[in-house]
């Protein structure tokens, strides 16, 4: 880890201000898993072409997420399905800078994930008013059906592109839990390039050297796979294909 930490100060800073302009919170998304010990040659790798977000001369930053689904796991099962014009309802803490949201995030028909939120200190168990205004706008059913689900937890940096409208987010130690169950998986990364359009990714060339292929599973599904109860077949080879990257994790790890 810290390893990765003095890479990560080599990059050339960039602050929150100066991101206002690649927010993209109407985009598309490419995703991929790999090997936590793979992070430190792809970094060294794409320094010259990224930014990295600081904040009080912080780069690794913790995030925790509440995820909501209703009492059927409707909005899960429609994911499983593979169908689009999907959603995810979640509140996400942004801790070292003390902020929080409750999100929507919606991917359409045309593969393009757009979120919208609103400020919101603490987890509701429960909507208030302006929660459940929020919600009723911006979903097509109603949100007094909504539970929380699981906790999906993890660090990130954030990496912005020196170049284009592109942002990368590197998520690590993850951590699910739900109801008295938890699962931990800290030599995983799930990276997502976040752009206004596809284009070219001094980012995505990277992974492409190193034979990392695109995909990947949101992090609200593998968790709820794992830990509860619910048909996950659709899912099956991407489960396995990330079960093997961490198994192979831990095999270089107790050598």
């Amino acid at each position: 880890m810290s390893d990765f930490i003095d890479i990560a100060k080599d990059f050339e800073p960039i602050g929150l201000k100066e991101m206002e302009g690649v927010k993209l919170m109407d985009r598309t998304d490419t995703k991929f898993t790999f090997l936590y010990d793979q992070l430190k040659s792809i970094l060294a790798e794409i320094k010259p072409f990224y930014k990295v977000l600081t904040i009080e001369n912080k780069n690794l930053f913790s995030y925790k997420t509440l995820y909501y689904d209703t009492i059927d796991m409707m909005l899960y099962k429609i994911h499983h399905s593979g169908r689009l014009n999907r959603y995810k309802i979640r509140h996400r803490a942004y801790v070292e800078t003390n902020t929080a949201f409750l999100e929507v995030k919606f991917k359409n028909n045309k593969g393009r994930t757009i979120k919208e939120r609103i400020k919101d200190a603490k987890a509701p168990l429960n909507w208030n008013e302006e929660e459940r205004e929020f919600l009723t706008d911006k979903l097509p059913f109603d949100p007094i059906s909504l539970k929380p689900v699981i906790w999906v937890n993890y660090s990130r940096m954030t990496l912005v592109s020196k170049t284009g409208a592109e942002r990368v987010t590197l998520d690590f130690n993850l951590n699910f839990v739900c109801d008295d169950k938890e699962k931990q998986f800290n030599n995983l990364v799930i990276a997502e390039v976040k752009q206004d359009k596809r284009q070219k990714s001094e980012f995505i060339s990277a992974l492409k050297k190193y034979r990392i292929k695109e995909g990947s599973l949101s992090k609200y599904c593998l968790g709820v796979a794992l830990i509860k109860e619910v048909k996950f077949n659709n899912f099956k080879e991407k489960i396995q294909s990330i079960i093997k990257i961490i198994n192979y994790g831990n095999v270089i790890a107790s050598k």
